[in-house]
């Protein structure tokens, strides 16, 4: 018993510190924020997108759009769904869609500006060196002289 409750303490410790590392933490957030993020984006398709799409083509709500496959005839989607009765909901897949393809949007845009902040933030290496010309050593651009060869090598 005295083993299971050592090796116990052991695993609790290592899963303390695994929990409290920076990527675990940063992980958490970003899911938290990125479910968050989820809702806003499905409320704009389904809120504000959607209706005028629908408008513009006669009045459809995309939500309601559905094929019934049963050979009782329902008023709308959530009336067939209360009856049980099998049905292919092609609307809520093209809101899905539409969901998907505006998250994906989105990170895309968010990660192209992260990638332009970084290279502006990458600074240029001088180069300092250079190669004599005579044994392919790597001496300084200052260099009048070859430290390996010893030959004379103009300075650039």
């Amino acid at each position: 018993m005295n083993i299971i409750s050592f090796k116990g303490g052991i695993m609790l410790n290592e899963f303390k510190k695994f929990v409290m590392r920076g990527n675990v933490v940063d992980l958490a957030v970003a899911v938290i924020i990125g479910g968050a993020f989820g809702k806003i984006i499905t409320s704009l398709v389904n809120d504000i997108i959607m209706p005028p799409i629908g408008l513009l083509l006669g009045k459809v709500d995309f939500s309601n759009l559905y094929i019934n496959m049963s050979k009782i005839k329902y008023a709308s989607l959530a009336e067939a769904q209360a009856a049980g009765a099998a049905t292919l909901n092609y609307g809520l897949f093209l809101n899905n869609v539409v969901n998907f393809l505006i998250v994906a949007l989105i990170i895309f845009i968010i990660i192209h500006a992260m990638d332009r902040l970084i290279k502006k933030e990458e600074k240029v290496v001088e180069v300092t060196t250079r190669k004599c010309p005579y044994c392919v050593t790597e001496i300084s651009k200052k260099a009048s002289r070859c430290p390996h060869c010893t030959s004379e090598v103009k300075p650039v």
